[in-house]
């Protein structure tokens, strides 16, 4: 497995325990907008938890869990 598969499932888990789940972009397409992006939803109410619409780094869903 690659290591930033890895990554991704650990910081799933870290989601997951917090009640979240982290999104992944389903765009192929390099040039795409939201290409290679991450969202965390909140479970119950289906809700956008970080960050915007727009997305963000897998090191930004990190840093967010851990709380910096």
């Amino acid at each position: 497995m690659p290591p930033d598969k890895t990554r991704e499932n650990r910081v799933r888990r870290m989601a997951a325990r917090r009640g979240l789940i982290l999104q992944k972009s389903r765009r192929r397409d390099p040039r795409a907008w939201d290409y290679g992006s991450y969202w965390l939803v909140d479970a119950e109410r289906n809700t956008l938890a970080f960050p915007d619409e727009h997305g963000g780094s897998l090191d930004d869903m990190e840093r967010y869990l851990r709380g910096e």
